[in-house]
């Protein structure tokens, strides 16, 4: 039964995503975090993170991920297939649309009226993960201890190295990870 939530759950994820992985993320949070409560807040956060840093694309490895963590590889299998499944229909009958009908103008006009709106779920996705990533309680409030200002501090030293020193994108999160490693070994030889 698991397995057939998972499924349906990613199916409506997949049939409402345009604009790739990222795009997808407010819905797959919507499923997994409020709708199922699958995970916490923070373990999608770290969903986010491992799913950009596997190979592959990144809504597909945090549907296999999800699926693994509720119901182990059968849940991998039936969340991974419910996601790419109305794609597979979508892609096949666009295809046939686009090659049949691309020169009409109704066709160039949705196709631009969609782009802001891609847009704005990458953006809110963007904004969701910089808060679990900044506050300690994944929501934000200004409270004393709420505001994790190491995590502030990675952020803008990996946003300088990515736009001002043009470094890869993969050095640059092993190198905020080695802070991380860092930072928490030298707090525990403090202590």
């Amino acid at each position: 039964m698991i397995c057939l939530r998972l499924f349906l759950s990613f199916m409506q994820i997949g049939c409402f995503c345009f604009g790739g992985g990222y795009a997808a993320m407010p819905l797959i949070e919507e499923q997994v975090v409020t709708a199922n409560h699958w995970l916490t807040m923070n373990a999608f956060s770290d969903l986010v993170t491992i799913a950009e840093m596997t190979p592959g694309p990144i809504a597909i490895n945090a549907a296999t991920f999800v699926g693994t963590q509720v119901a182990g590889p059968a849940g991998a299998v039936a969340a991974t297939c419910g996601y790419i499944f109305p794609s597979c229909l979508f892609v096949t009958l666009l295809a046939y649309v686009y090659t049949r009908f691309r020169n009409l103008s109704l066709i160039q006009q949705t196709l631009a009226s969609l782009r802001p709106a891609v847009v704005a779920l990458i953006a809110k996705a963007g904004i969701g993960i910089l808060i679990a990533a900044f506050f300690v309680n994944g929501t934000f409030s200004l409270a004393a201890g709420n505001v994790s200002f190491r995590m502030i501090l990675y952020f803008a030293a990996a946003l300088v190295l990515l736009r001002k020193a043009k470094l890869n994108p993969i050095l640059v999160m092993v190198l905020c990870g080695a802070a991380e490693v860092i930072f928490y070994c030298a707090g525990t030889l403090i202590r």
